[in-house]
């Protein structure tokens, strides 16, 4: 066969392998609330400037399931049921099992920080790549942990038996940008949040603990116990300009007053 001939069917070999690649469907994303505990906190705890007067405000621990395609990802894990009064009564892989989703088909847990209500049942998906901030990572394996920090729950990805990926900027999980795991250190060192783009929804901004009430996201209220009060107010600032430009649903993942901004379980936001 000719050179200019062989490299005529080439070219057409490979731009029919590029068409059949951009017919292919963007896989389907979803994203499910799971419950994962719920009670009281002290509002008064959750601002450095007595900005609140409520001893007893309710509050919510959430967990999410996003699918992308054939994968799944949880974000965050709350509560192990029947630590505290707060906890849920219904496990996280009860929860999994109602959806259809065994624990190794989770591809990854995404933790926003390492407290207990957000990593109590980490240790039930050992077969997750863990995505965490990578100053999250050193203060949490640090000689002397930081303070409130649930080191028990990361037993088996310290030990070097679970997969783990430190972040040091945001992530794209999946490489197509419809989930993204943000920077938002303030809380912790290494704090993180969660964007989620669904076709039908739009975009979902998951705050982790960037902020506890819809007062702490409106007025910049950081908590006294926050880990940096200048990281917190830059991410709090980040996350507003996420909302604008993308015309985000945003979803404080402790007030309880967001719930309903999800379809209640086991139904998916889309």
């Amino acid at each position: 066969m000719p050179t200019i001939l062989r490299a005529l069917v080439a070219a057409s070999a490979l731009l029919c392998a590029a068409l059949g690649a951009s017919a292919q469907p963007a896989p389907e994303v979803t994203l499910t609330r799971l419950e994962c505990g719920t009670g009281f906190n002290d509002q008064r705890r959750f601002s450095d400037t007595f900005a609140y007067s409520d001893p007893k405000m309710p509050f919510t621990f959430s967990c999410y399931l996003v699918r992308h395609g054939d994968d799944y990802m949880v974000w965050d894990t709350g509560y192990l049921p029947g630590s505290n009064p707060s906890a849920p009564t219904v496990s996280l892989l009860e929860q999994l099992a109602q959806l259809k989703v065994r624990p190794e088909q989770v591809k990854y847990v995404g933790i926003s920080h390492f407290h207990a209500d957000h990593t109590g049942q980490l240790p039930s998906l050992p077969e997750a790549t863990l995505l965490i901030g990578e100053r999250e990572w050193a203060a949490l394996t640090a000689p002397k942990p930081m303070a409130g920090a649930n080191v028990a729950a990361f037993t088996h990805w310290i030990s070097g038996g679970g997969k783990l990926e430190q972040q040091a900027a945001d992530k794209d999980v999946f490489g197509d940008g419809t989930v993204v795991i943000l920077r938002t250190p303030g809380h912790t060192p290494g704090h993180q949040a969660l964007l989620v783009r669904l076709k039908e929804k739009g975009a979902v901004l998951l705050s982790g603990d960037a902020a506890h009430f819809h007062e702490n996201y409106a007025n910049n209220g950081v908590p006294g116990f926050n880990y940096d009060r200048a990281d917190t107010i830059a991410s709090l600032e980040r996350l507003k300009q996420i909302e604008k430009n993308l015309k985000a649903t945003v979803i404080i993942q402790h007030d309880p007053r967001d719930i309903g901004k999800l379809p209640p379980f086991p139904a998916a936001a889309r």
